[in-house]
């Protein structure tokens, strides 16, 4: 088969055609280096910033003790390539394009006179910061790896784990503009194959100028459009050991470039029961950990909006459940008051992610203190508002997922503005309309948000709610 190649063996053309797609003359940061090799010209094109100095120094006095003699019996790239080019990753290209994309991406293009294809060599280094623990997904015990911001490391980390030949790592280009490196990972013996051209049937078809946003605009591209819907369809672990651990149990990961986070395909709600710690307790407590984790799930979501609705049927209400009424009332409305304080968190919260991290933490214990102390002594709030909204405001951090808890804090307001407006109807219309939300999220995998309950799955059921050894896992 005969492959057309956008070059040709004019030298001078190659040049000028590279030079014009490329802008040099735009910007100072590409890089030119212009020699000969024995009686050839050549000239590399480079994005300063992104090559190892050592390897292109080194390779660039390798080339210059090429005789006369040696390239007379170089006739193509690829006879250069393979005889004088001693970097593994190297390969010939024939399209000006992709040459375009290797060296914007950080590779060495190399052009050599009466050759009509061209040279990569990828020696690429990438700016990045060291390997550490992430912030939001800490263990006690185990790894304290973490995934960050160049994609090839977090593939490596991978590797680390799974040294495994059936181990896929597949690259897909996306962005007519960026063409960000999204890597989808899996396991070719476990991976569930309708899942598997699912998710690659979506980031084929995916058309944008750019992923500005990393994994935030990826999700975007690929999962359904559901606007209306806050509920997570992917979760998102900076763990190498946590994804891992998901790849080997059939599940597909996707990376991409310039983000820490890796998603984790499929996605149902009990998935956001278990956590990394679990697996690094013995299996009794692990079990423990995911109960109190899906109690406390129920409660913040129900504790709050069960409480307000007892305080408007107090008179009503059984004698033991009379203690949680409120005891010295105010003039301003409950409902005026949970809302307030609902707004008050969320104000802190984004107050101490703009705060210096030496700061941050006491910055967010003595701002609660301080507006809570104060609220409650000049009478805007009642006591028992401030305790079942600091109640609310803490389980949001018994699991790892930003996003589920902003999901229950949506629906934790919606059942307290219908309950305020229509009472005991209200409370349970809001109720029905959160779980008829659940039951109607769309995943990118086709797999039903309440999967393995609906449709059900008893042996996928009992994994996510009790932690198996590994002995009873492997038999």
């Amino acid at each position: 088969m005969i492959v057309l190649s956008d070059f040709n063996k004019s030298y001078e053309e190659n040049l000028e055609m590279i030079e014009n797609k490329l802008r040099v003359s735009e910007s100072f940061d590409m890089l030119i280096k212009k020699i000969k090799i024995a009686d050839r010209k050549a000239t590399f094109y480079c994005i300063d910033g992104f090559v190892k100095d050592e390897i292109f120094e080194k390779m660039l006095e390798y080339m210059s003790r090429i005789s006369s003699e040696e390239i007379e019996d170089i006739k193509s790239a690829k006879d250069l390539l393979d005889n004088n080019i001693t970097y593994i990753e190297s390969s010939v290209e024939t399209s000006l394009e992709k040459f375009t994309v290797f060296v914007l991406s950080g590779a060495i293009g190399m052009v050599v006179e009466g050759f009509d294809t061209a040279i990569i060599i990828d020696s690429r280094t990438y700016p990045a910061r060291t390997v550490q623990e992430p912030e939001s997904d800490k263990v006690l015990r185990g790894s304290h790896e973490g995934f960050v911001e160049t994609v090839i490391f977090n593939t490596a980390l991978i590797r680390r784990k799974i040294r495994n030949t059936s181990l896929t790592m597949k690259c897909v280009q996306l962005g007519n503009k960026s063409k960000t490196d999204v890597i989808v990972c899996y396991l070719e013996d476990t991976v569930d194959k309708k899942v598997l051209s699912d998710v690659m049937e979506k980031l084929n078809s995916v058309k944008t100028e750019s992923l500005s946003m990393a994994q935030e605009s990826l999700r975007e591209c690929i999962l359904p459009y559901q606007p209306w819907n806050p509920f997570p369809k992917v979760r998102y672990t900076e763990r190498p050991d946590t994804a891992a651990a998901c790849i080997y149990d059939g599940n597909v990961i996707i990376l991409c470039d310039g983000s820490p986070s890796a998603m984790i395909i499929p996605t149902g709600i009990f998935d956001f029961v278990q956590d990394i710690n679990d697996y690094y307790f013995p299996p009794m407590v692990g079990t423990l950990l995911r109960y109190v984790r899906a109690v406390v799930f129920g409660l913040s979501l129900l504790l709050v909006p069960s409480w307000y609705l007892l305080t408007l049927y107090g008179e009503k209400a059984p004698d033991f459940l009379k203690v949680f009424l409120v005891k010295e009332p105010n003039e301003i409305p409950i409902i005026f008051q949970l809302l307030a304080v609902e707004f008050v968190v969320d104000t802190l919260r984004l107050a101490s992610l703009n705060t210096p991290s030496a700061l941050s933490n006491s910055f967010s214990v003595v701002g609660a203190l301080v507006l809570g102390e104060f609220a409650v002594s000049t009478g805007w709030f009642v006591n028992e508002v401030v305790l079942f909204m600091a109640f609310a405001a803490i389980s949001n951090f018994t699991q790892p997922s930003y996003e589920l808890g902003y999901a229950i804090k949506v629906s934790r307001v919606l059942m307290l503005i219908l309950t305020a407006f229509f009472g005991l109807t209200g409370y349970f219309v809001s109720l029905m309309i959160i779980l008829l939300v659940i039951c109607t999220t769309k995943t990118i995998s086709g797999f039903t948000y309440l999967y393995p309950l609906i449709p059900f799955n008893k042996e996928a059921l009992v994994g996510l709610l009790v932690r198996k050894s590994l002995k009873k896992r492997n038999e």
